[in-house]
């Protein structure tokens, strides 16, 4: 039987533009650290709030020494996480370390919580021999099967269905896992993002869609996306649950996950999450927002700092200090730069790994192509100096290698 069989009957006619449905904000905690009046904050130990602390404070020195790198063209690329940190890493420590996160390409702050180590950001930012993905990808697209952390794809709101799809598969399982897919408001105007919810309330899957809406995608105000509430009535029309929540509010963020997994796992069925938080940072490495957005709006923002609004919390729980603050700091920063250097210095992989990993045998099609590759770089070897030096390596070391890195 079909909802609509279930509506009331009228014999005028009534239009409706959705107005009827505000959806409210959740919040818990001050601009100071301190909760709102009858705010029931979530049950969180000390060793948790500090290790959700840590990962906001290395993705923010991660942000600041990578796009410094990328300044100096140390870097090719860069997309930083800084006044979405909230969003990213309380969510993250809200779902069990087994559940699939499928992210768009601003979401470091999850793998820095999950333990993703600082050689191995910047083995991948770098592409050298020791990135997962062998140079394939562009910097920030990050992967870690063991972290359960889907490879980044650069094409807009792909994750999304993707997720759909992989809940589906561990509602099959029946392990008590979920999936979360983490994209902007900008990607929710894709298809991808009608289909997945579409889908995801059909086939009752427990997956959780959180949109961090930061108000541009790219130069384009939210205004000019679209003319609802924000994206989270869009759960409406799928019959699905919602709940938008304040997205630099660490504790609040946490919460509303907490409960959205536990109902997408024990029921199999999806939740919509829209994070209103703010981008203060450029789109990217390579965008101006001086020409889309003001100086006084951004500082607006700065005041609602998530990393500061957590820092302020845990010190008056007597949890955190100014000298932790300065130490974790210090650490932090020695960390990146040292890794960089280690991850600069390394070579880039070897020549033979582009042919490997899509079919267990390398194709004879794939051989013969390498080979004309090679011809090509011995014919030009001042434009391509890195790669002369791995023409001569066997083609069996580098496949084996390769598949079981």
């Amino acid at each position: 039987m079909s909802t609509t069989s279930k509506a009331t009957i009228v014999h005028t006619p009534s239009f409706m533009n959705g107005d009827e449905f505000r959806v409210p904000v959740f919040k818990l905690l001050k601009q100071d650290g301190s909760p709102y009046k009858n705010a029931k904050l979530p049950e969180i130990d000390r060793d948790k709030a500090l290790r959700i602390y840590r990962a906001m404070l290395f993705t923010r020195v991660l942000d600041e020494r990578m796009l410094a790198a990328q300044r100096q063209g140390r870097l090719s690329f860069y997309m930083q996480c800084t006044g979405e940190e909230a969003s990213v890493i309380g969510s993250t420590a809200a779902l069990d370390d087994q559940d699939m996160i499928m992210a768009q390409y601003r979401e470091q702050g999850a793998l820095a919580y999950r333990g993703f180590t600082v050689d191995e950001f910047m083995n991948q930012l770098f592409g050298n021999d020791r990135d997962y993905g062998k140079g394939r990808q562009m910097p920030v697209h990050y992967g870690s099967k063991k972290l359960h952390y889907m490879t980044i794809s650069s094409p807009l709101a792909t994750q999304i269905p993707q997720a759909t799809g992989y809940a589906y598969g561990q509602k099959m399982a029946g392990e008590g896992h979920c999936t979360i897919t983490i994209f902007g408001e900008g990607a929710a105007s894709e298809g991808d993002f009608h289909a997945a919810l579409n889908m995801a309330s059909v086939h009752q899957v427990p997956v959780i869609f959180l949109c961090r809406n930061n108000g541009y995608a790219i130069s384009t105000p939210a205004h000019e996306q679209f003319s609802a509430d924000g994206i989270a009535p869009r759960a409406f029309g799928y019959h699905m649950k919602v709940i938008r929540v304040d997205g630099n509010d660490i504790l609040a963020v946490y919460q509303a996950t907490t409960e959205a997994r536990q109902w997408a796992v024990e029921n199999n069925k999806p939740v919509l999450i829209e994070a209103m938080t703010y981008r203060l940072a450029a789109h990217s490495s390579s965008d101006d927002p001086s020409g889309y957005r003001s100086k006084k709006e951004e500082e607006a923002w700065r005041e609602k700092d998530p990393v500061r609004r957590m820092r302020l919390w845990l010190e008056s729980k007597g949890w955190w200090s100014e000298e932790d603050e300065k130490s974790e700091q210090e650490t932090r920063r020695r960390e990146v730069l040292e890794a960089m250097k280690r991850a600069e210095k390394r070579p880039a992989p070897d020549l033979e790994t582009l042919i490997t990993d899509v079919y267990d045998d390398t194709t004879p099609q794939l051989v013969e192509q390498l080979e004309q590759l090679k011809t090509h770089i011995r014919k030009y070897p001042d434009a391509y100096p890195k790669g002369a030096k791995l023409l001569d390596k066997p083609l069996d070391d580098a496949d084996g290698g390769a598949r079981h890195a």
